[in-house]
């Protein structure tokens, strides 16, 4: 499917209560009182009639569907929720691969985001906000991701995977992934400077 299609079809259910489509499509959103962290998205691509995809490749072949979550601050104006997971860190994968041919470049290059309304932990409801689409062809951008992938590598060959920090980088950022605060696997996670740049609110 083309991006410009996927688009399309989303622009149909712009506004529309995601819950409700995960109800039709019996997409799970709670199991013995755990969260489906990634039913909205898993909700998103049921609509568009894809198989839930976790590889490191791009959803669709050349374009990357990811879904982030807003909500209202106290004086009713929305904000990015949280950090958003791009792709698993494979420490050899990434100690030998160039960012120019890395997994983290290939989700990046081609992106169609999915912005929800995220209500509370119990997600009683959750409108679909916004379709928004992201290009890495701005110069400046593309340098400072590849500087903070190069951080990323350049620290699992000279100091180890495990001295990996949330606190590097400035757009992309490595964080732990995973069941519990003792997990050791890490992934590349987009911040809320970068997510504004794609994200009008």
């Amino acid at each position: 499917m083309e991006r410009q299609k996927a688009i399309e079809l989303l622009q149909k259910i712009k506004g529309e209560d995601l819950r409700k489509l995960a109800n039709k499509y019996d997409v799970t959103v709670f199991k013995d009182g755990k969260k489906n962290k990634g039913w909205a998205g898993h909700t998103i691509e049921h609509y568009l009639g894809l198989p839930i995809n976790s590889s490191q490749s791009p959803n669709f072949g050349s374009w990357e569907l990811k879904t982030i979550s807003l909500k209202y601050l106290r004086n009713n104006t929305l904000a990015i929720k949280e950090t958003m997971a791009i792709t698993m860190i494979d420490p050899y994968n990434v100690k030998n691969t160039p960012f120019e041919d890395s997994h983290l470049l290939s989700k990046l290059k081609k992106i169609l985001m999915v912005s929800r309304i995220w209500v509370d932990q119990t997600e009683p409801s959750s409108l679909l906000y916004g379709i928004h689409t992201f290009d890495l062809g701005n110069e400046e951008l593309y340098n400072q991701i590849k500087a903070d992938y190069d951080t990323v590598r350049n620290t699992i060959t000279n100091k180890g995977f495990d001295k990996l920090t949330g606190k590097m980088g400035v757009y992309i950022q490595p964080r732990t992934k995973g069941a519990g605060h003792g997990s050791i696997s890490r992934a590349f996670y987009a911040r809320a400077p970068f997510l504004k740049s794609i994200v009008v609110l």
